[in-house]
Parts: structure tokens; sequence; C-alpha cells
């Protein structure tokens, strides 16, 4: 799976919008200004962050070679997924499911009953 393919999936998601605020080569997917997927393109190397609860993050990392504790994110919320082929996509959809739920739940009930009626 590429960054083009996640991205695309991230925006499929309800109340789902990209930004640049880190520069041309950072793309920020936030639901409601809360962010659940960064994704970085660097030449040749493409990656993901997203947000996890502490103990699948672990338990990723402990799986996957291409999964590491989030870069320049919380460590104990973040992974960072290298976007190599070594994580089946849909494993990476499963991530990217996972992340986006775990923000939603901890939106407002305002925010989440408005995003339910999109």
């Amino acid at each position: 799976m590429n960054a083009l393919a996640v991205r695309d999936y991230c925006l499929g998601k309800k109340g789902a919008k990209d930004d640049l605020p880190f520069g041309d080569d950072v793309l920020v997917i936030k639901v409601f200004n809360k962010m659940f997927a960064l994704i970085k393109v660097e030449g040749d190397i493409q990656r993901i962050n997203l947000k996890f609860d502490p103990a699948l993050a672990l338990e990723l990392r402990r799986q996957y070679e291409s999964v590491e504790p989030g870069y320049h994110m919380n460590k104990q919320h973040w992974n960072t997924v290298y976007l190599d082929e070594s994580v089946p996509d849909e494993e990476i959809l499963k991530m990217v499911d996972h992340s986006y739920d775990l923000v939603v739940n901890g939106l407002k009930k305002s925010e989440r009953e408005q995003l339910s009626s999109l």
C-alpha cells in the first residue's frame, strides 16, 4: 500500500479533512481538528503515523519490524508505520480504522452526534 492509497482511505472516513500545517511533505488528516493520521513522503520512504491504544501500539511494534514508536509524537500513543509492503494492506487499513475510531471516541458528544449525521 502506498501513501496515496492510505490518504484516499483516510479521507473516505466521515468528517475527515486534510491539511499541510508542517510543510508540503507532511499531510495531516483530522476529524473535528483532531489528528488521526500523518502521512510523510520523503523520496522513496513513505510512512504514516497513527494513534493507538498503548497496549496495541506495543503489540504491533513487536509483531512488525516496520512499525516503530511514533516519529516526533507521543511514543505511548502513536506508531510510525513504514509503507514498505511488509505489513499487509488489510492490516494497515485496520490500523487506520483503529486510529480514527480512537479519536472519534474522544470527541465531545455534540461533535460525535454531528459526525453521525453526515
